[in-house]
């Protein structure tokens, strides 16, 4: 799996932008308490500017969406373990901006939407803040993951977000008759390509987040077209690979 995207492995993802480098600051004490732990501080301005960079524009109750989102994430992230990044600007970017950027490959908007392995929600609930007409359905075979999930869902208030605690292999890909799948911490990408190739609606598309190396390595599997890869912005090894299996491979199995 390509370092950049391993996300236990935190880098200076955002150094290079001094202006919210104080943002990074958190005093161990306060990350190990537990109970009443102090509400997230992250302006909105801050948000629409980590945001800006993958040029999506969040409104008012997107922008109090991911604000609360975040707030749920950290406190959860004690006990569950859902990410290693734990400054909330930086969440921002690495998790909803480079989530969100997806929109910006395919439309996604009032398609249904299935995310393997969606861990902490992402790019999932993710996309459907942005676009909240689709109807998302999101697999992670980890329990305490699909409880954090389903807590997101309820105080977010979100509609036509099913979860699901089981491991895409369970599940017989011809129910899921998905627009979109996505995934962006699925490591065996042969396995989930056959079953999206089953799993995809006719004309549906896969789209992976992926490093550089695993880009250029699935560009070049059979029986799919794909997209050139596009780079994710304010990264150089991070990329979104789009692409939909070829017809005549679907109706040969």
């Amino acid at each position: 799996m390509d370092w950049e995207f391993n996300t236990r492995d935190r880098g200076p993802y955002w150094d290079r932008l001094g202006r919210w480098a104080q943002c990074r600051q958190t005093s161990s004490e306060g990350l190990t308490k537990l109970h009443n732990p102090s509400p997230i501080t992250i302006s909105d301005r801050q948000i629409c500017e980590a945001l800006s960079i993958y040029a999506i524009s969040p409104n008012e109750g997107q922008i109090a969406k991911i604000r609360e989102y975040i707030d749920l994430l950290l406190r959860w992230n004690r006990s569950v373990g859902l990410t290693s990044v734990t400054d909330p600007v930086e969440i921002v970017g690495r998790h909803f901006g480079e989530s969100m950027y997806g929109s910006k490959m395919l439309p996604v908007e009032n398609c249904r939407l299935v995310d393997i392995g969606t861990g902490a929600g992402f790019p999932g609930l993710a996309l459907k803040i942005i676009s909240p007409g689709i109807q998302v359905i999101l697999i992670e075979s980890n329990k305490k993951k699909c409880a954090f999930l389903s807590e997101v869902v309820r105080n977010l208030s979100l509609i036509d977000v099913e979860v699901r605690a089981e491991r895409f292999e369970q599940i017989r890909p011809e129910t899921i008759q998905a627009n979109i799948i996505t995934s962006r911490a699925v490591g065996e990408f042969k396995r989930l390509l056959r079953w999206s190739t089953n799993g995809l609606a006719r004309r549906g598309h896969l789209m992976l987040w992926l490093g550089a190396e695993d880009s250029t390595r699935i560009a070049s599997t059979p029986g799919w077209n794909w997209q050139p890869a596009a780079k994710i912005p304010d990264s150089q090894r991070r990329f979104i690979l789009v692409g939909r299996p070829i017809e005549a491979s679907i109706s040969q199995q």
